[in-house]
């Protein structure tokens, strides 16, 4: 009966970027020059964008994450980095972006 049951999902938040400058690549797109504010950045995370307190997006995946010119997996606290999101180039000075990921657990009984 238990394996009917949906699994449970829940979101766990690693940290927070502010982009404070935007790069424009014309063969690439847009890349955000980011400060982590709090927590890390993590290459397999999924990012939420959120401008001025409201959310703008979610889902967005890395194209990819660098620091001082190395591609990363991971980018600490207190440390700038540049971010090129997957599919989307609508990013402004001042945005927030939120690291998460979402993991399944099994319901039981």
């Amino acid at each position: 009966m238990s394996g009917l049951l949906t699994p449970e999902i829940r979101e766990k938040l690693h940290g927070h970027a502010e982009i404070r400058q935007v790069f424009k690549v014309s063969r690439l797109g847009n890349i955000g020059g980011c400060m982590v504010i709090d927590g890390h950045i993590q290459r397999g995370s999924k990012l939420r964008l959120i401008r001025n307190g409201t959310i703008i997006t979610e889902d967005l995946t890395f194209e990819s994450l660098k620091r001082l010119k190395d591609d990363v997996k991971e980018v600490k606290s207190g440390f700038e980095c540049g971010i090129k999101l997957a599919g989307y180039d609508d990013i402004k000075v001042g945005d927030v972006l939120e690291a998460y990921i979402r993991e399944e657990f099994e319901r039981t009984l």
